[in-house]
Parts: C-alpha cells; structure tokens; sequence
C-alpha cells in the first residue's frame, strides 16, 4: 500500500461538477492499493497517519499530530501509484489491485482512519476526479506499508 499525504489548507474533489469531499485544513492523501495488501497493511498506515508529526509547535517544530492539530482527511483511490514506467513509454498497472479488491480495502482504510478520531471525507473509487487544493508548506510525504 502506498500513500502520498500533502498537508493541505483547503481541498475538495469534484466529480461530474459535484463536491463530493471538501476540508479545510488536513491532509490529502492518494492512496494506492496493490494485490498483496491485507488489513494489517491497512491498519498500520492509518495509524501512522494519524500520528505523524507535521505539524509545528510554537518553536516552529513539526511535533504535532493532525490530532493534536486538528484537520480532516480528504482521501482519494489513485490506482496510478503503482504505475510502472521501466519499460516503454506507457505506464503499465498490473501492480494495482483490481477494483473488487482496492475499492474494500480503500473503504476499510477510510474506516480506520475514522477509528482513530479524524473527519475523513472522500472522492469517488473508480471516477474522474478532479482534486484541488492548497498544499501547506508544502508538505508532502511518501508513506508505504511494505
């Protein structure tokens, strides 16, 4: 599993010219699901989302958790995380999860996230989306469960 987290002023994902997931301050994160996550892959990424210190102290200093903090999560399914570029000029994807599989365990992860105290809003599994947002820092971190 494979998460890119931006910490965020402002975000929202639109599909179809609807919002379907809008924070304000938080985290975007773009999560990539492969064939061999399972729940412990789940489990651990969301708590280290959760704890993760990025953001400052009063002496400037990342020490403090988006629980300490305060923030919400926008999170979005991105099958392309695992795109792999060694060989031609088209990414290939057979590394991502089929939908059957990614969609369960993105919600699971979602759910998890929430266990743990955060607002999470989200995109659509499967959709075009369009994400925007203001990145905060910027800040931005590769987190992986293998």
């Amino acid at each position: 599993m494979k998460v890119v987290l931006q910490r965020s002023k402002a975000a929202s994902v639109t599909v179809g010219g609807e919002v379907t997931g809008a924070i304000d301050r938080g985290y975007v994160l773009l999560v990539g699901i492969t064939h061999e996550d399972t729940m412990e892959d789940i489990t651990y990424l969301a708590k280290k989302i959760a704890n993760l210190r990025l953001w400052e102290d009063a002496d400037g200093k990342m020490n403090h958790s988006i629980l300490e903090h305060g923030g919400a999560i926008l999170s979005v399914s991105q099958f392309t995380l695992y795109g792999e570029t060694k060989k031609g000029n088209r990414p290939s994807f057979i590394s991502a999860a089929r939908p059957e599989i990614a969609e369960p365990l993105w919600e699971a992860f979602n759910d998890a996230l929430r266990e743990h105290g955060l607002h999470v809003e989200t995109g659509v599994f499967g959709a075009m989306m369009d994400v925007a947002f203001t990145n905060d820092g910027p800040v931005t971190i590769l987190l992986e469960s293998k």
